[in-house]
């Protein structure tokens, strides 16, 4: 990836407080994402860490299944439902001390302007008790975009946010609206510069 993405990674310093197992958010562009934050994702974190990544996608066959958990450490999400077996998986990793990646978009962005985000990652996270980090890529659509299956190369810039944790009586919707506001606000801090 630093040869393909040549990253920037900004806002590493704003996960100091942060200790013990987190969400991490991102918006999604690219299949570059993955590998992109995964390399980026500074430790404790990065070698403790599983992906959620779309059931219907990367688990339809068994040979995906294996590729997928092999490559990426991956576990199955459900998008176009809510499944239990899912959140349970999920709620036990972060439970034994695992971090989870997950694309609340729940898929890639065909044109690179964000997707509502699912409730998901919020739900988990409330449950867990845990904080959620939003992240900004920027630069990966460039590499990889959806319908393109060569990468080409593109710098890129991952911007971390300030952990986030749901308020008292916050309901998993709410919350993931808010997540999907630090994540676009990261955006506009990836884009702006001194002057702006």
């Amino acid at each position: 990836m630093s040869v393909v993405a040549s990253p920037s990674r900004e806002g590493t310093d704003r996960l100091s407080s942060v200790d013990g197992p987190v969400i991490f958010v991102a918006n999604h562009h690219s299949h570059a994402d993955t590998p992109l934050l995964l390399t980026s994702i500074p430790e404790p974190w990065r070698h403790r860490m599983v992906v959620g990544a779309a059931a219907d996608y990367f688990f339809a066959t068994r040979l995906g299944s294996a590729l997928a958990a092999l490559l990426i450490n991956a576990i199955p999400i459900e998008r176009t439902k809510v499944a239990r077996r899912s959140a349970n998986l999920a709620a036990d990793l972060l439970d034994d001390g695992w971090s989870i990646l997950i694309f609340p978009e729940g898929g890639r962005s065909p044109d690179g302007w964000g997707q509502p985000f699912r409730g998901g990652a919020a739900y988990l996270a409330i449950r867990c008790g845990v904080p959620v980090v939003p992240i900004h890529l920027q630069g990966t659509g460039r590499i990889l975009r959806k319908g393109r299956t060569l990468p080409r190369p593109s710098r890129t810039t991952v911007t971390f946010g300030d952990p986030l944790t749901a308020d008292h009586d916050e309901s998993a919707r709410a919350f993931a609206v808010r997540l999907q506001a630090a994540v676009a606000a990261l955006g506009d801090e990836a884009t702006a510069d001194w002057d702006q």
